[in-house]
């Protein structure tokens, strides 16, 4: 099993919770209330830091709750926590739909997964290889 630390940095703030057994994500919550205008974005405080466990990272992903009631989202979805950092997580929050939406201190705002990350050598070559899809873009493989 791997472990997760984590350091409350304020007294307002909550742990990471899975709040099912074998959910993959720890809910993440806001550690002070506030308000969210329709259309802005904000970096909203959680009052933890977490310590990624090294080979790993975390990734920070929008709630689907609010994201289907009140169009709330992670402005960079997925978030990204290095192993090495150990400041606070704040969320950066954007709000999508057509009205403000207040939120209390200790509201779940974002879900954090824990990931492991490969160690790859990088290799500079003239040429890479052939695939099916090719240099195929945006659109490339249909509408669906």
């Amino acid at each position: 099993m791997i472990e997760l630390s984590y350091a409350l940095l304020d007294d307002r703030g909550f742990p990471p919770e899975r709040m099912h057994p074998g959910d993959a994500g720890f809910d993440l919550r806001c550690c002070e209330d506030f308000s969210l205008a329709a259309g802005d974005r904000m970096a909203v405080p959680t009052g933890i830091a977490v310590a990624i466990p090294e080979g790993h990272c975390g990734l920070v992903l929008p709630r689907s709750g609010l994201a289907a009631r009140h169009g709330i989202s992670v402005v960079n979805t997925p978030g990204l926590i290095d192993s090495g950092y150990r400041g606070e997580v704040r969320i950066l929050l954007i709000n999508h739909g057509d009205e403000d939406v207040a939120f209390e201190a200790g509201d779940r705002v974002a879900q954090l997964i824990v990931s492991p990350i490969p160690d790859i050598a990088l290799v500079a070559v003239e040429q890479l290889g052939d695939t099916a899809r090719g240099a195929g873009g945006l659109g490339s493989t249909g509408r669906r």
